[in-house]
């Protein structure tokens, strides 16, 4: 992934990914699991629904170490079935 996430950001810090899916029961759960596997901690994460109620989004923030670490966490979240889109 070319990112310009070491010149931009000053390691470590707190980096909030949002993660938009289908609306499940199961997607929040998922979705730190993944979290926890790369970067353990306690996580509160915001799910609103979509207009419609099909999508859920997901917003949690992580403390990230390196650009390296941020890339492996976009991958990571965007490998989750019922997920469509991570920003």
């Amino acid at each position: 992934m070319k990112t310009k996430f070491d010149e931009l950001l000053d390691f470590p810090c707190d980096f909030r990914f949002k993660v938009m899916g289908l609306a499940t029961d199961k997607l929040a759960d998922e979705i730190i699991e993944v979290i926890q596997e790369h970067a353990p901690g306690d996580y509160s994460p915001e799910v609103r629904p979509s207009s419609k109620g099909n999508y859920y989004s997901v917003s949690v923030s992580v403390v990230v170490v390196s650009k390296q670490h941020i890339e492996t966490l976009y991958r990571a979240l965007s490998d989750i079935e019922d997920v469509r889109y991570v920003l």
